[in-house]
């Protein structure tokens, strides 16, 4: 039998999980236009439900970016046991940049720097994919002087290749990912110009 506290505790779950469905898309529509009442509207509840979750509108956006960047984790350690790493990696880049075709907000990122939480998730999904990286230069699969930051910045370089059209195609941005891992192979590479940057 469900006691009344486990009842409320999983009412407010699925309120949490309401209020950040309602809150990506709402600032994918509007952008930082987004206002606390118009995603409380769309998620279905009052407006002081969203206060109760998120103290802040900025607190909401960190829940937003972070709960990206821990999903992509999840995928990237879910891959680290494939028998293929460079198919591993490519399959990781793949993953990324259809959940930014979907939806991309990279743009919530600058809002919610600073945050200790954020900051943190970051930090794991980029040594994730450092782990990712590494095993595919030990396979030979990418070239030796790729590291795991230069990776984690062209996540999003498909989709906003791409997005530089008015109207480009729905999986346009899968030829520039394929231009970018080609890119990365070693068969063929000339010296990078500039070494790789450090992480902050």
């Amino acid at each position: 039998m469900t006691t009344p506290a486990r009842s409320l505790r999983a009412d407010a779950a699925r309120n949490r999980e309401l209020l950040l469905a309602a809150a990506e898309e709402e600032f994918a529509e509007r952008g930082m236009d987004a206002s606390i009442a118009d995603i409380a509207r769309r998620a279905g509840v009052a407006k002081g439900t969203v206060f109760r979750h998120f103290a802040t509108k900025e607190e909401l956006i960190a829940a937003i970016v972070g709960g990206h960047f821990a999903a992509l984790t999840a995928v990237a350690r879910g891959l680290l046991d494939s028998a293929d790493p460079g198919a591993a990696l490519l399959e990781f880049l793949t993953v990324a940049a259809e959940g930014l075709q979907q939806q991309d907000l990279t743009f919530l990122q600058t809002v919610s720097e600073g945050d200790s939480m954020v900051a943190e998730l970051r930090n794991r999904l980029h040594a994730s994919i450092g782990s990712l990286v590494e095993r595919a230069r030990e396979s030979g699969a990418v070239r030796p002087d790729i590291t795991g930051t230069d990776v984690f910045l062209l996540i999003c370089a498909p989709v906003h290749a791409a997005g530089f059209l008015p109207d480009p195609a729905p999986d346009l941005w899968r030829r520039y990912l394929a231009i970018i891992f080609d890119g990365l192979r070693a068969e063929g590479a000339a010296p990078l110009p500039e070494p790789a940057p450090s992480w902050p």
